[in-house]
């Protein structure tokens, strides 16, 4: 043999370039030992994912508080403008908070105007109280409290009509979860001489400082009682006498031909997604729909209560001579 021949597996010198090492499966293993797996796009901060999963997270912790609520349960309502909507709003301040430093502008003068007409006491705060009373919202130097809503029980919306000594006339909401729905709802119900609205005590939007805004000052004027279950209040009404008529776009009778307006009426409406439940649905007596031009079309909760409870209104008026 040639003397720089070499056994099968020899180990070279260090610094050759051809040849395996002996072992070299082991090293391979060692490095891979302790190794995690690789991080999602988004967990690595470099990575645009996790850039951005960091900014949405750092905008959520900065996003201030909508409303916030005191120990006593009063809702707070914060900023000039949604302060000044809600005191034009006819909203029951019951008390007005500005900061010591606040700078005066027209928003500010007719706040304290309408304070001062709504007899609620105008109190002056510091930054940092004002900061601790409105939970973290932007605040502007201006918040009121306003009291929690009461709400009334489902038999006394009977009540208040036996009152007026007029057949009833009330709105049911079966799954309207928007305040803003609800708040157009009772301004309708206002407009029409409804006595009153009722919506489920849960999944179910309530009385807010939302609602209380949109609704002009009608929640004011017009009562909301919470069911604990629909179906049974329906079927309640039903057995005081009442009829129960559904709002529905697949109703075989459109309300111009409801032939039940001017007597006892509770007329129930859905939301604009799911519509009328089905055992809500079951439970009336009667289902209608408002004609529209499309078929694609649809009419928000508001808009839908508002037309019907005219078409009602007026139904009733021709009956009793009044136009």
């Amino acid at each position: 043999m040639a003397g720089n021949s070499r056994r099968p597996g020899a180990v070279r010198k260090a610094g050759s370039k051809k040849g395996a090492q002996v072992g070299t499966g082991g090293h391979g293993r060692k490095a891979l030992r302790g190794k995690k797996p690789t991080p999602k796009a988004e967990d690595r901060p470099y990575h645009p994912a996790g850039k951005r999963k960091a900014a949405e997270e750092k905008k959520t912790r900065n996003q201030p508080k909508a409303r916030a609520r005191t120990s006593s349960g009063n809702e707070v309502v914060a900023g000039r403008n949604a302060v000044l909507e809600a005191l034009r709003a006819e909203l029951p301040a019951q008390a007005v908070y500005l900061a010591t430093a606040a700078d005066a502008d027209e928003r500010t003068r007719e706040i304290m105007d309408l304070a001062a007409s709504a007899g609620a006491p105008v109190h002056q705060a510091s930054r940092a109280d004002l900061d601790g009373l409105t939970g973290g919202s932007v605040h502007q130097g201006v918040a009121i409290e306003v009291p929690e809503y009461r709400y009334a029980e489902p038999e006394e919306l009977l009540d208040q009509a036996a009152r007026a000594a007029h057949a009833p006339l009330i709105v049911a909401l079966d799954g309207i979860t928007d305040p803003r729905n609800l708040g157009a709802a009772l301004r309708s119900a206002g407009a029409f001489g409804v006595d009153g609205v009722v919506v489920p005590g849960r999944r179910a939007a309530g009385v807010t400082v939302a609602a209380w805004k949109v609704s002009a000052g009608a929640a004011a004027r017009v009562p909301v009682a919470r069911a604990t279950n629909l179906v049974r209040t329906l079927e309640a009404y039903k057995k005081a006498g009442c009829f129960v008529v559904g709002l529905d776009g697949e109703g075989a009778t459109t309300i111009g031909d409801l032939e039940l307006a001017t007597e006892p009426l509770v007329l129930v409406l859905g939301s604009e997604g799911k519509g009328l439940g089905r055992l809500v649905q079951q439970t009336c007596d009667l289902v209608v729909s408002i004609p529209i031009a499309s078929a694609v079309e649809s009419l928000n909760a508001g808009t839908a209560i508002g037309i019907a409870l005219y078409e009602v209104a007026r139904k009733r008026a021709l009956s009793t001579g009044r136009r």
